[in-house]
């Protein structure tokens, strides 16, 4: 694990016992059994570690999230699968999440509010994937609304498994939404949700990222991993994005084997993107 992980980690776990006011760098410093020095030639502030902390935590829901609906081969379980995993994925980062819902009354610096609204577009986006998926033109009239009523069943309910000291049957959970989700989408019929409220609400996205900056950001993490199955895929990622030869299927493998790592969401998801996967 290199220091940039380390501190990541570990910060965590002080955040996740005080709150993001709470700790300080000097605390951070000393739970990680480093140097300040060495704290900020990976971060330049306190407020940048939390960024990316956000960032790292967002992307691994993201991706999981937009993976289980790109990779279902049958609609029949396709509500199911793509509870089940927000849940689970939920449940996986149960220490930042509480941290974020405990404190989204304060007021965020404007990095940290840009990445919310960010994220909260990319899954909003993986939504409307799934209805389109699911429905087709059948919905076009409710689509939207049913978006947003998913979305809400998402946050409710990972606040309801979050902070009640009880155990959850998340798969029977899933099958519940799943079944609620198919009966709005039969019987809605007065939408409320339109696209062009859609287009007003929307917050803003960046464009998809070009071959170079997908390249550079291939560089930068194979950099930051040791020698492992993921940087290997990596470097053969690397390779087919400037030099492409390798079968789709291939390629498809290369990314599944980065994605298994928790650092390399974010990239895997874009390059399943970029090479559409």
């Amino acid at each position: 694990m290199n220091k940039k992980q380390l501190i990541m980690e570990k910060s965590l776990e002080l955040f996740a016992q005080k709150g993001f006011e709470g700790v300080s760098i000097q605390q951070i410093t000393d739970y990680c059994g480093i140097s300040k020095g060495a704290f900020y030639l990976s971060f330049k502030s306190k407020s940048e570690l939390i960024v990316a902390l956000i960032d790292d935590f967002m992307m691994q829901i993201v991706d999981d999230i937009d993976h289980s609906v790109k990779n279902s081969t049958s609609n029949e379980n396709l509500l199911y699968e793509f509870y089940f995993t927000a849940f689970h994925s939920t449940e996986k980062h149960s220490d930042i999440t509480k941290i974020l819902i405990k404190e989204e009354t304060h007021p965020f610096n404007k990095d940290l509010l840009h990445k919310m609204i960010y994220f909260e577009e990319l899954i909003k986006n993986t939504i409307i994937a799934l209805v389109e998926k699911l429905y087709g033109d059948e919905l076009k009239h409710m689509k939207y609304d049913l978006v947003y009523c998913i979305r809400g069943f998402i946050k409710t309910y990972s606040q309801f498994l979050l902070f009640h000291q009880i155990p959850v049957d998340i798969s029977l959970l899933s099958r519940s939404l799943a079944e609620k989700t198919s009966l709005l989408a039969r019987h809605s019929s007065i939408p409320f949700i339109t696209k062009d409220l859609m287009e007003v609400t929307k917050g803003l996205i960046p464009e998809e990222p070009t071959k170079e900056q997908l390249a550079n950001l291939l560089e930068q993490k194979i950099s930051e991993l040791e020698n492992s199955v993921q940087k290997e895929s990596l470097e053969l990622l690397s390779q087919e994005l400037l030099e492409p030869s390798l079968q789709r299927a291939l390629i498809k493998g290369l990314i599944e084997n980065i994605r298994l790592h928790p650092h390399c969401k974010e990239i895997s998801y874009l390059l399943r993107n970029y090479f559409k996967m």
